[in-house]
Order: structure tokens, then sequence, then C-alpha cells
């Protein structure tokens, strides 16, 4: 698994994951809200599957 989130993708995936859950748990928006898993996982792990399928990469290159 090659890194492929970074920067703020990284950070707005892991608020949205987040407040997903977190709404979810106090019953505001319901089950669905456990969708939040999947931007919470991938933010924190830096790898989302479908950007792997799509060629997309945000993680900052470094030239040497």
């Amino acid at each position: 698994m090659k890194s492929n989130v970074g920067g703020i993708d990284k950070i707005l995936r892991i608020v949205v994951g987040a407040v997903l859950i977190g709404l979810a748990l106090t019953g505001v928006i319901g089950a669905w809200g456990w969708i939040g898993v999947l931007p919470l996982a991938t933010g924190l792990f830096n790898f989302c599957p479908a950007y792997q399928l799509l060629g997309v990469n945000t993680c900052n290159l470094t030239k040497k």
C-alpha cells in the first residue's frame, strides 16, 4: 500500500468521517452516518483504493 492521500485531503477525510460517526452516535442522522468510517479510515491510513484505481495521488512529491 503506497500512500496516495495527503495534505488537506487527509484532514478533510478525517474531519468528515468523525463528524458523520458523531452524528450517527447521537442519532441525528441515523445509521447511514456510519459510512463515515470509510473517509476516516482512508484519512488515517493515507491510502484510498478508489484513488489507486483512478490514478490520483494527493501526497506531496519530493524531488531528489
